[in-house]
C-alpha cells in the first residue's frame, strides 16, 4: 500500500521545524511531550516516511534525550513508532489486513467492556468521559484533527477503565493507538468526524445502565469506524 505522504526523509528538518514550540515555562515532562509528539504524528507533521532522531526531537522540544527516549519507548510499546537497533525511529504504517484485524479485536473487547461499564457507573467517571467528548468536539471545530483523534481514542480507554477489568483494558490499550494512526493516515480528505456525537450517546446509555443500548451503540460506532477505514484504506491499496 502506498503511503499517503511522500517518502522524503531528506526534508526531516522541515518536518520537525513545523512542530509547535513548548507552551509553558520550564522543562516539559514525558507526559507533556507524549501527546504533542503523538499529535504531530496523527497530523502527519511527522509522516510515515520521516526518520528522526532522539537528538533532533530533544532540540525541538527543549528536553533531554532521556525524556525523548521514554516518550518513544511508550509510542513503541503502542506500536505507533518502530524502534530498531542502529536505525532511526520510524512511524509505523499499518496495512489493510492489520487494520482489519485490529478492528475485529477491538469489537470483541469493547462489547464486553461497555457491558461491564454499565454495571455501576460513577458520576466522576461519567464526567471525565463527557469532558473528553467536549474537548474532542472543540478540537474538531478548530480543525485540529490530530488532538481530536487522540482524544477519541482516550475516550475508549477511559470507558475501558470504568469497566474494572485490567487485562481487557491493557489489551484495548494496545489496539486504540494503532486505530488512531490508521485514522490519521486514511482520513486526510474527511472534513467532518461524527465520533463525538456517537461517544456522547454511549455515555448517556452507560449512565442509564442500559446495557443493550450501550452495546448496540458501541457496535454501530465501530461499524462506522470500520467502514470508513477499510473503504478508504482499500481504495488506497488498489492504486
Amino acid at each position: 500500500m502506498n503511503n499517503l505522504m511522500p517518502h522524503q526523509p531528506q526534508h526531516n528538518h522541515n518536518v520537525l521545524a513545523a512542530l509547535p514550540p513548548p507552551g509553558r515555562v520550564g522543562k516539559p515532562s514525558v507526559d507533556d511531550i507524549y501527546p504533542r509528539i503523538f499529535d504531530a504524528i496523527l497530523e502527519q507533521r511527522i509522516a510515515p516516511a520521516s526518520r528522526f532522531t532522539e537528538e533532533s526531537l530533544g532540540d525541538v522540544f527543549g528536553v533531554s534525550r532521556s525524556v525523548i527516549r521514554r516518550v518513544l519507548a511508550r509510542l513503541s510499546h503502542q506500536q505507533v513508532v518502530i524502534l530498531r537497533p542502529n536505525h532511526r525511529p520510524q512511524v509505523a504504517a499499518p496495512d489493510l489486513e492489520q487494520t482489519r484485524q485490529i478492528l475485529h479485536a477491538r469489537r470483541l473487547a469493547e462489547q464486553t467492556l461497555v457491558r461491564l461499564a454499565c454495571r455501576a457507573p460513577q458520576p466522576k467517571d461519567l464526567q471525565q468521559l463527557r469532558d473528553l467528548v467536549e474537548r474532542e468536539r472543540q478540537y474538531l471545530d478548530r480543525g485540529e484533527r490530530g488532538p481530536a483523534i487522540r482524544l477519541s481514542g482516550e475516550f475508549h480507554l477511559q470507558l475501558a477503565a470504568m469497566a474494572g477489568n485490567a487485562p481487557l483494558m491493557q489489551f484495548l490499550g494496545s489496539l486504540v493507538p494503532l486505530t488512531s494512526l490508521a485514522l490519521a493516515r486514511h482520513e486526510i480528505k474527511s472534513r467532518r468526524h461524527c465520533a463525538w456525537q456517537e461517544h456522547l450517546a454511549i455515555v448517556d446509555a452507560v449512565e442509564g445502565r442500559n446495557v443493550n443500548e450501550a452495546v448496540r451503540l458501541m457496535d454501530e460506532h465501530l461499524d462506522h469506524l470500520e467502514q470508513k477505514l477499510l473503504l478508504v484504506a482499500g481504495t488506497g491499496s488498489s492504486k
